[in-house]
């Protein structure tokens, strides 16, 4: 079974005006503006959970991911897509028992989405005392290490759900209603302490320094049932907003004073602003960042999620999104929507190892087997390996045309997506200052898989303007050197 169900844009909230790429449209011309920004990049990533607890010690796959080298895997050579942002999983289950008490696991779970937790028992908070284990979860941490040690530079801390023994119901995948809290109010700290407690244990003993901790996910949700394959849980909004408090007081009596934390993780735009809005001013003063997840695809009011989170003078990133088209053009389509509409700053893919097209690359996570590569993870590294941390996100002048700008190295980066029909796109720079004639080297991806991040070096600037010649369904990059505002 795969993770989520597909929403589509009907009956998931009205769409921003021009939100949904056109499919078919004549020749035109782009005028990419930096007048116009919307943050300085932050980075790409994904969450280790499930597949780092999988395959967290192949090398291969860390150097894949978490560099941009070309890298040999099942006999081709392939493009390292050179994630920074590594989300690591506080795990929900046990299989210990407690004065006669055991986990409930719902008869759907795979074992491979049951994640280790170290808090074994209510008996101690010590974190030296036999009520906790730190010798759980070994490929999850062994990933996060190879991927700090391959130069990701921000790291996550979240929760599906809190520790069995915390829940209601001693059931990880969630309650027997999916529309109450399953955290029993009693452990509301509790969970806070368990999240604070890794925090610090990581600062002391694993050589990572969380970024963010994370206490939710998707808590709004009604799906977390003890019937769910995974882990989960339930929050009502003022259950998140003394959590919230709690962490910041738990994490505040470790020295971690200096640690941030980001929330709520909503499945739907359209969730994260009613949640955002809906929690305490205390709590909201204690958030850093506001993280968001795509689900609600091609639906939903993204420039919502933006006005309220900018006002609130907080970060913002998608903090996980994932679909089943192993084409990768609907990945290409919700990235273009979220970087015109969402602007978030940091973009995280879900399972970039995963079967039925979910994944960049095919794999089962259960049976722990590899396959081949998807047509998506080009698409995807048309963007992580070009819009680098620390470039500004600039207006690329249309919906289908991101662009992003190093002032200081001159480099300028325009990814574009093609739909239905072919056609010429003429690219208008003239609102820089400087743009040397000369070329533009470019990559291309056809969705049909046809054509794999091919590189090409026939593409001409002059007098700030080029042109290319798109096929349909096509996602190409453009680097210029020596562009300045």
């Amino acid at each position: 079974m795969r993770r989520r169900t597909l929403f589509t844009a009907a009956g998931t909230g009205a769409l921003a005006a021009g939100a949904v790429p056109a499919a078919a449209r004549a020749d035109y011309t782009t005028a990419v503006n930096p007048a116009t920004t919307w943050g300085v990049w932050e980075g790409w990533g994904t969450s280790l959970c499930w597949w780092g607890r999988a395959f967290g010690n192949r090398n291969d796959l860390a150097d894949l991911m978490f560099t941009r080298n070309t890298v040999v895997y099942n006999g081709a050579s392939l493009p390292g897509l050179g994630m920074n942002i590594v989300r690591y999983n506080a795990g929900a289950c046990s299989w210990n028992s407690i004065n006669g008490e055991t986990m409930a696991v719902s008869p759907n779970m795979m074992r491979s989405r049951q994640m280790d937790g170290y808090w074994l028992d209510w008996n101690s908070s010590d974190p030296a005392s036999s009520s906790w284990n730190w010798n759980v979860d070994a490929n999850q941490r062994n990933l996060m290490w190879k991927a700090r040690d391959r130069g990701a530079n921000l790291f996550e801390l979240f929760s599906n759900s809190p520790m069995w023994w915390m829940c209601a119901n001693h059931n990880p995948a969630g309650g027997s209603d999916g529309n109450a809290d399953n955290l029993q109010s009693w452990n509301r700290q509790q969970h806070a302490v368990y999240m604070a407690t890794i925090a610090k244990y990581a600062h002391d003993n694993w050589g990572v320094d969380f970024d963010y901790v994370d206490p939710f996910n998707e808590p709004i949700a009604n799906w977390w049932t003890a019937t769910g394959t995974q882990e989960g849980c339930h929050f009502n909004v003022s259950t998140q907003s003394v959590v919230i408090d709690h962490l910041r007081t738990e994490l505040d009596a470790r020295g971690l004073s200096w640690m941030p934390i980001t929330a709520s993780d909503e499945s739907l735009y359209d969730q994260a602003v009613s949640t955002w809005n809906g929690l305490t001013s205390s709590a909201r003063s204690k958030v850093s960042k506001v993280n968001v997840h795509g689900y609600q695809y091609e639906g939903g009011r993204r420039d919502s999620v933006y006005s309220a989170v900018r006002a609130a003078g907080k970060r913002l990133w998608n903090s996980e999104y994932g679909e089943n088209d192993g084409t990768g053009l609907r990945l290409a389509r919700n990235l273009n929507l979220d970087f015109r509409w969402l602007h978030p700053t940091g973009w995280c893919y879900w399972q970039v190892l995963d079967g039925g097209g979910w994944g960049l690359l095919q794999a089962d996570n259960e049976a722990g087997t590899l396959g081949a590569v998807n047509t998506k993870y080009f698409v995807y590294a048309q963007y992580a390996r070009h819009i680098r941390p620390g470039m500004t996100i600039v207006d690329g002048g249309e919906g289908n045309t991101i662009a992003a700008h190093d002032n200081a190295s001159g480099k300028l980066v325009i990814v574009t997506t093609n739909y239905g029909t072919a056609q010429t796109i003429t690219y208008d720079l003239s609102a820089f200052g400087i743009v040397p004639n000369g070329t533009a080297v470019r990559w291309s991806t056809q969705t049909n898989g046809s054509e794999r991040y091919a590189r090409y070096t026939d593409t001409t600037v002059t007098s700030k303007r080029f042109s290319r010649a798109f096929p349909a369904n096509t996602v190409m990059t453009f680097e210029i050197e020596g562009v300045r505002r």
